[in-house]
This record gives structure tokens, C-alpha cells and sequence, in this order.
């Protein structure tokens, strides 16, 4: 099990790039060499993230892509929510229906708190903390 897919990685990746260099328009292979990421992969996942209004995309020659978003607001949350949905520690079903135990459920309780406490670290992981971590490592 992952916890953080190939995609969101992938993608913190590129906007990490690009934030970098803000303002300057980055094509697919400006980003794929410094990344080393796949270009078809590449490609699809700048594709999701403009859609998405995290990205601007330029096209034509001299096109490529910018950041649209706030590297200090754009967080590891957001980025696993578009590639990879809400996310949940633990559904706690049973079958197709909740669990009947759901609410006495002491397990549930404590995958609760972890997740809840993963969420919250994962709203302060930004594009920007990532390169300035970076920086000092």
C-alpha cells in the first residue's frame, strides 16, 4: 500500500520545478530533465494539473507551462486530492453497508486520530516548504 502515489509525487515534483522559476514559461522537456519523469507520464499529469487551475498551460511553439497557483498555499493535501481523491485511512465497511460497529468501534477511533493527524501534517507540507528543505539538505 501506498500512501502517496506515483502521480502526486510526480506532480509535487514538476510544481516544485516550476516554482522555482516563477514567471518563466517551462516546457515538458524543461521539467521531464530536471524531474527525469516519463514524458507521456509527464505530460498527463501537467494535463490534470491545469485543468485543475494549478498550472497554466501555453501552447504553440515557445509554450509550455507556469505556476497559477501559490507555491505557500499549494499544499501536499491538495495534490493527493486531485490524483489520488479524499483521503481516507479506513473506510469501515462492511461489505457494501458501514460496519454496524462503526460507532463502538475502537479501532476506528484510533485510524480516526491517525488519519485526522495525517491530514494535518500533510496541509503543511507546501510547494515552497519542499524547496526550502530542500535548500538546506
Amino acid at each position: 500500500m501506498k500512501l502517496i502515489t506515483r502521480h502526486t509525487d510526480y506532480a509535487m515534483r514538476a510544481l516544485c520545478i516550476m516554482a522555482q522559476e516563477p514567471g518563466r514559461i517551462l516546457s515538458v522537456e524543461d521539467i521531464r530533465n530536471q524531474t527525469k519523469i516519463p514524458r507521456h507520464f509527464l505530460r498527463k499529469i501537467l494535463q490534470i494539473l491545469s485543468r485543475k487551475k494549478i498550472i497554466k498551460s501555453y501552447k504553440g511553439k515557445g509554450g509550455g507551462f507556469t505556476l497559477s497557483c501559490d507555491p505557500q498555499e499549494t499544499t501536499l493535501i491538495d495534490i493527493m486530492e486531485i490524483f489520488q481523491g479524499r483521503f481516507i485511512l479506513a473506510e469501515h465497511m462492511f461489505k457494501k453497508d458501514k460496519c454496524p460497529r462503526v460507532k463502538k468501534c475502537s479501532l476506528k477511533k484510533k485510524l480516526d486520530k491517525i488519519e485526522s493527524g495525517l491530514i494535518k501534517d500533510f496541509k503543511f507540507i507546501t510547494v515552497s516548504s519542499i524547496l526550502v528543505a530542500d535548500k538546506f539538505s
